[in-house]
């Protein structure tokens, strides 16, 4: 059986529930075992870091130390959260061996919290990565009753997974193929377009929400254009931004969308024959139904 340390992230405990459960739904059917870091606090999702590179490193060397406390690896299903905790584990493994009096300063902090030191004996993973590297694409295939015939599926990467960390595991930072490899897996047909490794326009938001959803906007069309039936992201914040945020999109742009965007594990999920109402599908803001019809659901 697979285990590891599970670090479900904010938004999938807040605005995007249905991550949350589709995620345990999933990691129940394929006998995966997660232990929930229910004492881990918020990556930052890179905004501790402008004001202190410090404050990241010591926020998330007691994430990775409370896994490293169980002697599992760290699993998130948040790309923001990857990239963060995992550039963060890169830097500490690599201090601890040229810059030991940061790597030193970094765990003093964490003695002040009752936290085991880090001690870098662990990788930080990503849900995708585990079903590639660690479960297997073969054995997923094997575990699925519906096959996803007939539907179209956009990947959409997200930032901080492809490009934050110096290396990645089982994929190509810029030709990646892993998502489109898992929809194969499960019967669905493989998309690709231009703004599948791009920016969904989040990180901008708040502050030129115009250009972030103009940005937004772009992949949509993109992603219908070339035929999808839906875009898949093994992003929460990037879920919020093409789902949740579609109807204002719609605005700026001048032009209707209304194309579905699904959590990585909900698209699993169904062609393990999880029911659409336990993966939290009627939870979108854009209607999954025709997808489900689709499907025959």
């Amino acid at each position: 059986m697979l285990r590891y340390a599970y670090f479900p992230g904010c938004v999938a405990q807040g605005a995007c529930r249905e991550l949350y459960l589709s995620t345990a739904a999933l990691t129940k059917a394929l006998d995966i075992e997660l232990i929930e870091l229910k004492q881990a606090a918020c990556c930052g999702s890179g905004t501790y870091k402008e004001e202190s590179q410090l404050l990241e490193d010591s926020v998330n060397a007691r994430n990775i130390a409370l896994a490293e406390s169980l002697k599992l690896p760290l699993l998130t299903h948040c790309s923001t959260c990857q990239g963060v905790i995992g550039h963060v584990d890169d830097r500490l493994k690599e201090a601890k061996v040229n810059n030991p009096e940061y790597f030193s300063q970094v765990n003093q902090y964490l003695s002040n919290t009752h936290c085991s030191p880090y001690q870098g004996t662990t990788d930080v993973k990503h849900l995708l990565w585990a079903l590639v590297g660690d479960y297997g694409l073969d054995k997923l295939q094997e575990k699925v009753i519906k096959p996803l015939k007939n539907l179209k599926c956009a990947a959409f990467y997200g930032c901080y997974l492809l490009r934050v960390q110096k290396s990645i595991p089982f994929d190509d930072p810029v030709n990646p193929g892993s998502l489109e490899a898992v929809f194969s897996a499960v019967g669905a047909t493989p998309i690709i377009y231009e703004g599948r490794t791009q920016c969904c326009g989040w990180p901008i938001s708040s502050y030129a929400t115009e250009q972030a959803f103009q940005l937004a906007g772009n992949h949509l069309r993109q992603a219908i254009a070339a035929g999808a039936d839906c875009i898949v992201t093994p992003c929460p914040l990037c879920h919020l931004n093409l789902d949740s945020r579609q109807p204002e999109v719609e605005k700026v742009i001048g032009e209707k969308l209304g194309i579905p965007v699904l959590h990585l594990p909900q698209l699993v999920a169904l062609a393990l024959g999880i029911s659409p109402q336990e993966l939290g599908l009627g939870k979108h803001i854009v209607s999954t139904k025709p997808l489900l019809r689709k499907l025959g659901l």
